[in-house]
C-alpha cells in the first residue's frame, strides 16, 4: 500500500493585513463588553476593566494577544511596580479575564490569522502578590453561634454601659434568628413589630434591598425561633432608657449611641412625664401605661394585654433603676428630684 501525504482541508488564509487585525480587535474588544454586561456585571465594573485593558494596550502598543510572560514581567516589575497593591490587582484581574475570553471564543480564529496560541501571561511565578481571588466563606456552625452568643449574654452583667451593649446583643441576635441585614434592622421602627400578626408576630421590613434600581423591597417577617420573646424583653426593660419619645411618629426600634440614656444622665430635674408638653409642670406620672411617658418603653408597641400588666410606676423616684412592676391600682407619685440616677438593673437577662 502507497503512503500519501496528509493534506490539510481547512480553509488555507493568508496572513491577515494589519488593518484586518485591528478591525478584528475592535470587534474582540465590543464582544468582551457584551459577554460582561450579559453577566450582569455592573457598568462601573466593565468600564475598570476596559480602562485597565487600555492602558496595558498603550504600553504594550501591539495587541493584547501577543503579550508573553516576558512582557508580563516587564509590565507588572516596572511599569506599575510604584502602584498601589490594589491597582496591580486590579490590573492582574483584569488581564486574566481577558485571556481567559480569548480562549473560550476566539482561540482557533487567533491561530489562524495570526499563528499565535493564546496563552495567559500572567501564572504563579508572576502574579502580584495579595491576588484578590474570592476565597471559600464557610459559615460558622450552630455550636459556633450558640457559643458566641452565650459568652455575649455574660458579658452583659459586667459590661461597663449595660444600655448600648445589650441593644447591640438584642440587634445581633435578632439578625441571626429571623435573617435581617444590618440596614433593615437599623432602620425599624416601634410601629414595623406587629404583634397581632399570626401566631408570635412578625416585623414589617420597609427597607429591604433592591435591585436594579427598583428601590427597598418590603416583606414581612415572622418573629419565630424567640424573636418575639426577645422584642418583649427589649421593648419592656431597656427600650426606655434610650432618649427617645415613643409618642413620636418614626421612633427607631434600636435608638442610636448618641441619644444618651436617661438612665445614665447626670443629676437633673427631670422626670419621664417631661415629653409632655401640655403639662409641664406635672408631676405625678399617669397611673395605667396609657399616659404619655418619655420612658414608658414602648409600651404602645406591645399588644393591649401586655400594655395593661405594667404600670408607667418605676421604684426608686420612677426612672431610677429601670425595674417594671405589676399594676397595682393605685397611683404612684413621682416626685422631681435633683438625684443622680443609679445604674440599669441587670436583674433581666435576655431570654434568648
Amino acid at each position: 500500500m502507497a503512503l500519501a501525504v496528509v493534506r490539510d482541508l481547512s480553509e488555507v488564509r493568508t496572513p491577515a493585513s494589519p488593518e484586518e487585525l485591528e478591525a478584528f480587535e475592535t470587534d474582540v474588544l465590543a464582544g468582551f463588553v457584551l459577554a460582561r454586561a450579559s453577566a450582569r456585571l455592573a457598568d462601573g465594573t466593565i468600564r475598570g476593566d476596559m480602562s485597565h485593558l487600555e492602558q496595558i494596550r498603550s504600553w504594550f502598543g501591539r495587541p493584547l494577544w501577543d503579550m508573553q510572560p516576558a512582557d508580563a514581567d516587564a509590565c507588572f516589575g516596572r511599569a506599575v511596580r510604584s502602584a498601589s497593591q490594589g491597582t496591580r490587582l486590579a490590573y492582574a484581574q483584569s488581564l486574566s479575564t481577558f485571556f481567559h475570553f480569548l480562549e473560550m471564543r476566539y482561540r482557533a480564529e487567533l491561530h489562524a490569522m495570526t499563528g499565535t496560541i493564546i496563552t495567559c501571561p500572567l501564572d504563579e511565578m508572576n502574579r502580584p502578590r495579595g491576588r484578590g481571588e474570592i476565597g471559600l466563606r464557610i459559615p460558622p456552625t450552630g455550636p459556633e453561634v450558640e457559643m458566641l452568643f452565650a459568652g455575649w449574654r455574660e458579658d452583659l452583667t459586667t459590661c461597663r454601659k449595660f444600655v448600648p451593649v445589650a441593644r447591640n446583643y438584642t440587634t445581633a441576635k435578632l439578625i441571626s434568628l429571623v435573617g435581617l441585614r444590618i440596614n433593615e434592622a437599623r432602620r425599624l421602627d416601634l410601629n414595623d413589630v406587629r404583634w397581632e400578626l399570626g401566631r408570635f408576630g412578625k416585623l414589617h421590613v420597609r427597607f429591604g434591598r433592591g435591585a436594579q434600581g427598583s428601590g427597598p423591597r418590603q416583606r414581612v417577617v415572622p418573629l419565630i425561633k424567640g424573636a418575639d420573646r426577645l422584642l418583649r424583653w427589649y421593648i419592656e426593660d431597656l427600650w426606655g432608657y434610650f432618649d427617645d419619645d415613643h409618642t413620636r411618629p418614626g421612633h427607631r426600634y434600636f435608638p442610636p449611641s448618641a441619644a444618651t440614656p436617661t438612665a445614665l444622665r447626670p443629676a437633673q430635674a427631670r422626670t419621664p412625664c417631661a415629653a409632655d408638653s401640655a403639662r409641664p409642670s406635672m408631676t405625678t406620672c399617669p397611673a395605667g401605661p396609657t399616659g404619655s411617658l418619655r420612658t414608658s418603653c414602648g409600651t404602645s408597641a406591645l399588644p393591649s394585654s401586655t400594655a395593661t400588666a405594667w404600670t408607667c410606676s418605676r421604684s426608686r423616684n420612677c426612672w431610677g433603676t429601670g425595674k417594671w412592676r405589676p399594676q397595682c391600682g393605685t397611683s404612684t407619685s413621682c416626685k422631681r428630684t435633683s438625684r443622680t440616677p443609679g445604674p440599669p438593673v441587670r436583674n433581666a437577662p435576655p431570654p434568648v
